[in-house]
């Protein structure tokens, strides 16, 4: 007969289930998915915000384990709907984030000369996108960034933003829409 997995090689779902009679078993799930959750709120809020964001999320995703819906193996869509609830709380310095951005051409998660993503991010190179996400509106900024930062499908959108697969469709494409329009276009002279 084959061991039990440990908990660092268990699922999401088995490891909240798990916490809810050790709760130190939740602790996994921090050390598994904290560091994305700070990449994506530091590029949302920068820097100064992100830990602040993770550490309210997972303090609310402990809280309200017990409602978690075990169907679900994996715990990011829910932990990144958290996240996005307690970002939605700071819409303002989100949108300030951006502002000082186009404004100085600096995005806040560029940290003494390197940025804190291995890569460029698209926002860190572009003032025009950083004002067309202050634009938009929070739901759609939401779903836009939870596609575009997070890797979330759409399904897993609209299972951590609670709202039907329909609407994640709708909100995306109007934010894309928007995005859109307010980039500049590149005309091809070629040919």
């Amino acid at each position: 007969m084959p061991e039990p997995a440990t908990a660092v090689d268990a699922a999401d779902m088995t490891l909240i289930q798990r916490s809810l009679g050790e709760p130190e078993v939740f602790a996994v799930l921090f050390d598994r998915h904290a560091p994305s959750l700070h990449r994506y709120a530091a590029r949302r809020l920068g820097p100064d915000y992100a830990e602040d964001v993770v550490s309210e999320t997972f303090l609310a995703a402990f809280q309200s384990r017990h409602r978690y819906d075990v169907r679900h193996a994996d715990a990011r869509p829910w932990l990144y709907g958290i996240a996005s609830n307690v970002i939605g709380k700071r819409r303002r310095s989100e949108i300030t984030v951006y502002r000082a951005y186009v404004r100085s051409g600096v995005h806040p998660a560029d940290v003494s000369g390197g940025l804190v993503e291995d890569e460029v991010t698209t926002l860190a190179v572009n003032r025009p996108l950083a004002a067309a996400l202050a634009a938009l509106r929070p739901g759609d900024r939401h779903v836009l960034l939870l596609v575009a930062w997070a890797d979330l499908t759409y399904e897993e959108v609209s299972r951590a933003l609670g709202i039907p697969l329909g609407t994640v469709r709708s909100r995306l494409n109007r934010a894309r829409r928007k995005i859109r329009e307010a980039l500049p276009i590149k005309e091809d002279h070629d040919g």
